[in-house]
């Protein structure tokens, strides 16, 4: 049946007349801005199709232009709009369920499609209906929350008046508009004239960082997973004088995080702001003021202006602690799960939130439990966000869900899984058979943020054989492989390769593998986060690997060096190319993510990558041997050595490198130059290449003479010159960095043959980002590449003794054993590599949570999925 409107309907300004704000900028993207006036005029015109009665809109969440003109478009047209995410799957599951008048799909990247179903509406909807959103950020769910008009303005007001929004301000999309926090962020805003930055880029992304300050953006926002990416991208480093506060909800943080990031801010010049709400009070209903967050960062905050928190009782929670309990204007009409629903009339203005609080002073309310987070065990009583924690506490980062007689607890790092059974067992005081620890390659997550408890419960129901698996997903594979090239047990499908703290040498091996799995493989992989690369992760090459062209580079140039000693053939410029490739793959690796406290700490662990195995081999042979001494052992054979060329000349590449490493991690110790990188780090590289070519023409002019092609001051331009070609992104860039490369390259050492080798390898880095080569040949290629340095060390003992009579004997030989020698000496790297994480580990605190007990019960092995 078709229910036709009544009449046309006046057009209604959902957070008032927008025009009044005139020319201040109210939607700024990395196109450019729109102001309230144009804004007021794109909604009235959009509405104006949606006049004649009121229909369902069904919307899909965009962070764009279109998406906010099409959803306050609805508004004022008096159009219930329910907004969702943008998966066309999710889409085709809320029609079903809703059968919705109009759809309106908005693409990311901009742009608008009406679809629309009938001309008028064939559901009765409640005169003050505006708003629907799903409850768990699952639109699959035939749950929606109703909102009226007045609970979106009631609560963008007590917001705007508690951040003391004013016109200064800005905010920007860190959050989806779907979400019921991100689109709180566009009413609060739009509400006094405040202009609101539009992104679809996560905080891990360069570009969000360059928007947030080319808009002037004043204000982020996130949920706690938000925040465990900022600490991964050096955010307490970053300059950004232009924030005035950071607000945090979707989540309870840890309370020493509270306090972290409160006084980063205090340094920093912004506050921060805990918040609390649920969708079924339009977004927040408390907050804790900054000023109290130092001495009392368990606190959720008191309620926001206009709104009240009280306590109900709960039979067996506790003295005092009880439900928490809200009423104001922002709470919503209802639920709906049908249709019919969404004509029903509102409920009282008071929401039952679920969750258990106890009351603190100043007003002040903690949340400690949820009432859905209880299950029993041998009739005891059992909160599960105790036990998550309880395992907190001990370093363990955990998720838990109960069946009555059993606990279910998921980690993701393998050695968790026996101590976190055991903790658990002992908190509860029950037996380890009862709890159940298993392995995920990452803890998932709803589209929102927050822990998906549900999916949890159905892998545990799995594990007892009560359910068929869930699809899996190719991320999980991804992780895995990740782990196991890095040699680590943490690793989540948030996780970048730079982010990892990875090395040159791992990179091969990674890109090889990773290319057997993603075609093509994307020239950024190194920075993008393990989810987004398993989006291609299905789309396998039928013949071939995707390889990445510098893996591609360092292979030939470590044949090139080998076989030009060999005299097979006069190519010589591998190793100054090789330098380089050190040089890009410093911004790619160290420099990816964008600088941090960590940098320089990260560079230190680099150079004892290349120590480690140099001094064993080179100390080794000058003591039987004698064919050295302690200068080239030490790497200082620059300082002590011949300033003619002899045996102990033969490592200058390793000294160089070294050397360089370690005068840019003395530079990055500095915050101010890491602001300088992070500000413009294509302009950052130009200065540096420009100082060191400054430095080369001051000690010896255009060309260089016999020893001077080996000295680390005299070759910094060349190291310099690959971090420039690293971060050439445009093509405006990289025609520069190819013009400079060429021009330096030139006349430097008078040996075109070698200066063809390097300025032919740059321009092949800069603008064939990968290749394709067939399977075994890319295997070949990876192990040569990862082996390079190896194969620099030892070749020197190898081929002298085999050169004149079976030269390509020679070539082969020394390419052997430098990759045995690799072989041999890569657990040692490793070793490092744990040492370094152990040391960037940042011991925990035991919380005991409440009512808890200790000891730890030995029993059954550990069950695993």
């Amino acid at each position: 049946m078709t229910i036709t409107g009544s009449g046309p309907s006046p057009l209604r300004h959902p957070f008032g007349d927008l025009a009044r704000f005139r020319d201040r900028a109210a939607l700024v993207t990395a196109d450019g801005q729109v102001t309230y006036t144009e804004l007021a005029d794109r909604v009235a015109v959009r509405a104006e199709a949606w006049l004649d009665c009121r229909r369902l809109v069904l919307l899909s969440g965009a962070n764009t232009v279109d998406f906010v003109v099409s959803y306050l478009a609805a508004l004022a047209a008096g159009c219930p709009v329910a907004v969702v995410p943008g998966a066309e799957g999710h889409l085709a599951a809320v029609i079903r369920a809703w059968d919705p008048d109009i759809v309106v799909r908005c693409a990311p990247e901009g742009g608008a499609v009406d679809d629309v179903r009938r001309a008028g509406s064939t559901h009765h909807l409640h005169p003050d209906l505006a708003l629907l959103l799903s409850t768990s950020g699952s639109t699959g769910s035939p749950k929606l929350v109703r909102l009226s008009q007045d609970n979106l303005t009631s609560n963008a007001a007590s917001i705007a008046d508690y951040l003391g929004l004013t016109d200064a301000d800005c905010g920007i999309t860190s959050l989806p508009l779907h979400y019921c926090y991100g689109l709180s962020v566009l009413h609060s805003h739009l509400s006094v004239g405040v202009a609101v930055a539009l992104t679809e880029t996560s905080v891990v992304d360069r570009c969000f960082w360059e928007l947030f300050e080319q808009a002037g953006v004043t204000g982020l926002s996130g949920v706690p997973h938000t925040f465990d990416l900022l600490d991964h991208t050096g955010f307490a480093d970053r300059p950004l004088p232009r924030l005035r506060y950071v607000t945090q909800a979707g989540g309870k943080l840890a309370a020493e995080r509270v306090r972290g990031y409160h006084r980063t801010g205090r340094r920093s010049g912004w506050d921060f702001y805990v918040m609390y709400g649920q969708t079924e009070a339009t977004a927040r209903m408390a907050y804790l003021p900054p000023d109290l967050a130092e001495e009392w960062p368990q606190a959720m905050g008191r309620a926001v202006p206009g709104g009240s928190l009280r306590l109900e009782p709960v039979e067996g929670a506790g003295g005092d602690v009880g439900e928490l309990v809200y009423a104001g204007p922002n709470v919503m009409m209802g639920y709906a799960e049908h249709p019919r629903d969404l004509a029903l009339d509102a409920m009282p203005g008071e929401l039952r939130t679920g969750d258990l609080a106890r009351e603190l002073p100043h007003g002040l309310f903690e949340v400690v439990g949820r009432s859905s987070r209880f299950t029993k065990v041998f009739g005891l009583r059992v909160n599960l966000d105790d036990v998550e924690a309880h395992l907190a506490g001990h370093g363990i980062t955990a998720r838990c869900v109960g069946v009555e007689g059993s606990i279910d607890v998921f980690v993701t790092r393998r050695r968790d899984l026996r101590p976190a059974r055991e903790l658990a067992a002992g908190l509860c005081a029950v037996p380890t058979w009862v709890v159940s620890a298993h392995r995920l390659a990452e803890l998932p997550r709803t589209p929102s943020g927050k822990p998906d408890y549900p999916r949890l419960g159905a892998l545990a129901a799995v594990s007892r054989g009560h359910e068929p698996a869930p699809q899996g997903v190719d991320v999980a594979d991804l992780c895995d492989l990740y782990a196991r090239v890095l040699d680590r047990d943490d690793v989540t499908a948030n996780d970048s390769f730079a982010g990892l703290g990875a090395d040159s040498l791992s990179f091969v091996e990674m890109s090889v593998r990773l290319g057997e799995r993603v075609d093509p493989l994307p020239s950024d992989w190194h920075t993008l986060p393990i989810r987004e690369i398993a989006a291609g992760a299905a789309h396998r090459s039928r013949w071939g690997t995707s390889l990445d062209t510098t893996v591609l580079l360092r292979a030939v140039s470590t044949v090139l060096i080998v076989g030009s000693h060999v005299e097979l053939f006069d190519l010589t410029g591998g190793a100054h190319l090789l330098l380089i490739l050190a040089g890009y793959n410093l911004a790619r690796f160290h420099l990816g993510a964008g600088a941090s406290a960590t940098t320089s700490a990260r560079m230190w662990w680099a150079m004892v990558a290349v120590l480690v195995p140099s001094v064993l081999w080179i100390g080794a042979v000058t003591l039987l041997f004698g064919d050295y001494d302690l200068s080239t052992v030490t790497f200082l054979n620059w300082a002590f050595g011949s300033d003619t060329w002899d045996d102990r000349w033969r490592f200058w590449f390793l000294e160089c490198l070294v050397w360089i490493l370690a005068g840019v991690a003395v530079l990055f110790a500095s915050p101010r130059v890491r602001r300088l990188e992070a500000r413009s780090p294509f302009g950052f590289a130009l200065g540096v290449f420009a100082a060191a070519m400054a430095l080369r023409l001051m000690l010896t002019g255009w060309t260089a003479d016999d020893i001077d092609h080996y000295l680390t001051p005299y070759l910094l331009w060349l190291f310099a010159l690959g971090w420039l070609a690293a971060r050439a992104t445009t093509l405006q860039q990289r025609l520069l960095v190819s013009l400079l490369g060429v021009i330096a390259v030139v006349d430097f050492f008078g040996e075109p043959s070698r200066e063809r080798v390097i300025w032919v390898g740059l321009l092949i880095a800069l603008w064939i980002p990968a290749v394709r080569l067939p399977r075994a040949v890319a295997w070949l290629v990876g192990v040569l590449a990862t082996s390079s340095l190896a194969v620099y060390l030892t070749h020197w003992q190898v081929y002298p003794h085999l050169e004149v009579d079976h030269p390509w004997l020679a070539l082969f030989a020394s390419l052997a054993v430098g990759v045995t020698y690799h072989s041999a000496t890569k657990p040692l790297v490793e070793s490092a590599r744990r040492v370094r994480r152990a040391q960037r580990r940042v011991p925990t605190v035991p919380i005991p949570a409440p009512g808890s007990s200790t000891g730890h019960t030995v029993g059954a092995s550990t069950r695993t999925t």
